[in-house]
C-alpha cells in the first residue's frame, strides 16, 4: 500500500489493518521459529563429544608402590622420571604377562 492510500484510510480501518498484520507477523515468526528449531534438532543430533576409546591396561609398574601403574600414554609419571634420571631402564618397570587359560 501506498502511504497516500494509508493516510486516507479510517482509524477503525487502519486499526483493522493493525490487527491483521499483527495476525499475519505472528504466524510467519511461529513458522520461521518452528523451521529454526528443526534445523538446530538435527543440528544437535551428530555432535557427540569425545570419541571413546577403550581402557588401555598398565604397561608399567613403580616397584616401591605397586598401586603406581601406567599405561604407557601420555606424560610420564614423575616415580618413572625419577626412576630413568637415576639410570634404570624402562624395562624394568615393564608389567610382565601372566599366561591365562582360556
Amino acid at each position: 500500500m501506498k502511504r497516500l492510500e494509508l493516510e486516507q484510510l479510517s482509524t477503525d480501518d487502519l486499526w483493522l489493518l493493525h490487527v491483521e498484520v499483527s495476525q499475519l507477523l505472528q504466524r510467519r515468526i511461529q513458522t520461521e521459529k518452528q523451521r529454526l528449531e528443526e534445523r538446530l534438532k538435527l543440528l544437535d543430533a551428530p555432535v557427540s563429544g569425545r570419541r571413546q576409546y577403550p581402557p588401555v591396561p598398565p604397561k608399567y609398574r613403580n616397584p616401591d608402590r605397586p598401586s603406581e601403574t601406567w599405561a604407557g600414554r601420555g606424560k610420564q609419571p614423575r616415580w618413572l622420571v625419577a626412576q630413568l634420571r637415576s639410570g634404570k631402564r624402562i624395562d624394568d618397570f615393564r608389567i610382565k604377562k601372566t599366561a591365562t587359560k582360556g
